[in-house]
């Protein structure tokens, strides 16, 4: 039937009219249910950054990091379990490892940011060793790289779940992106050190024996833990102590043992009286710990071992072996503070005797 032919005829006319009407209504009613669905779904779902990463977590065995510092590589050894390869295998810290995979596997991207090459600065992009961006790549044993991300600035995103916002990109793309993250990029080597070395508390040490580097040696110790502060014996030629609180920072130097870097301690002599300390730390329990320290220039750098000889308790000789095997045959760099308190001389801890009163008559 032709137009011409259905307008003519005005009952035609009418149905083809509310046919259009019907039609148009439904296509506005459609529409209307479309939107209302946007707006209850809200923004899109996130979805993974790094595609079926997940399933090749357990197949990483190595981390390679780089950064403005420096570049090195968490690996993983059989007969050892993850180490640091630039540092003589040094174990590695293995909660960091696995929060490192676990957290890359678990990036959900969040939208686009810039593609511009040079704005990627102002995000924390720009690629190491000149930029400010940490490249963060895992591979196989094989030498596959499983996954790859470069990590930039981060930003709080509200997440009620605590994870936060991170730019990122894939290394060799400019395309950046904005993730929720619940990983920490860690760009220092010293972050990946196993620091699990001594646990020894403030409350457990009964003595400490120190012989500093051309010094006299002296003995800081107290009779039971109750006791709030150390004696210091001998007390040199009357001279008394120059602050009362020095003395326990000295006898607990060991409490919270900390290194920035560590070393094979065949490469350092600790044994030159000139530049070196010891200081053995004795607890309740019979736990012996010993403390070699050498300044080496400006650094100070330290060999431990412990022992329990008899009475001590079965839990102090455990903690000595524990000890051993975690210390042998390694120099730890300390603080520079706790460096200079393991060195403590006992000139040092004490001030002059007071001047005696001048006779009766004289100035």
């Amino acid at each position: 039937m032709t137009l011409e032919q259905l307008t003519a005829d005005p009952r035609r006319r009418n149905l083809a009219i509310l046919g259009a009407a019907a039609l148009l209504s439904l296509l506005l009613a459609v529409g209307a249910v479309w939107e209302q669905a946007v707006v209850n779904a809200g923004p899109p779902a996130p979805t993974e950054f790094l595609p079926g990463f997940a399933r090749k977590v357990a197949s990483v065995a190595r981390i390679h990091i780089a950064s403005k510092s420096g570049a090195f590589d968490v690996v993983f050894r059989p007969e050892k379990g993850w180490v640091v390869r630039q540092r003589d295998d040094y174990p590695a810290n293995y909660d960091l490892v696995q929060r490192t995979r676990v957290g890359l596997a678990a990036l959900e991207t969040i939208e686009p940011k810039t593609a511009r090459p040079d704005w990627l600065h102002y995000v924390g992009l720009d690629a190491p060793p000149n930029g400010d961006g940490t490249l963060i790549a895992l591979s196989d044993d094989k030498g596959r790289v499983l996954a790859a991300i470069i990590a930039g600035k981060s930003e709080d995103i509200g997440d009620p779940a605590g994870a936060t916002g991170l730019f990122v990109r894939r290394p060799g793309e400019n395309q950046s992106w904005l993730v929720r993250s619940v990983l920490d990029p860690r760009a220092s080597l010293s972050d990946w050190l196993d620091k699990h070395v001594v646990d020894v508390d403030r409350a457990e040490i009964q003595e400490a024996d120190v012989d500093p580097a051309g010094s006299p040696s002296y003995v800081l110790a107290r009779a039971k833990p109750s006791d709030p502060d150390f004696a210091l014996t001998p007390l040199p030629g009357g001279k008394p102590l120059g602050d009362p609180a020095a003395p326990d920072g000295v006898a607990a130097a060991l409490a919270d043992f900390g290194f920035d870097d560590v070393a094979p301690a065949r490469d350092f002599d600790f044994n030159d009286p000139a530049a070196s300390a010891r200081i053995v730390t004795k607890t309740f329990d019979g736990l012996q710990v010993t403390a070699r320290i050498l300044k080496r220039g400006a650094e100070y750098w330290a060999t431990l071992s412990a022992e329990a000889p008899a009475p001590a308790t079965a839990d102090a000789a455990a903690k000595a072996t524990q000890i051993n095997m975690h210390a042998a045959g390694w120099a730890y760099k300390l603080p520079a503070y706790k460096g200079q308190l393991f060195m403590t001389t006992l000139d040092s801890l004490t001030k002059p005797p007071p001047a005696p009163a001048p006779l009766p008559g004289q100035p």
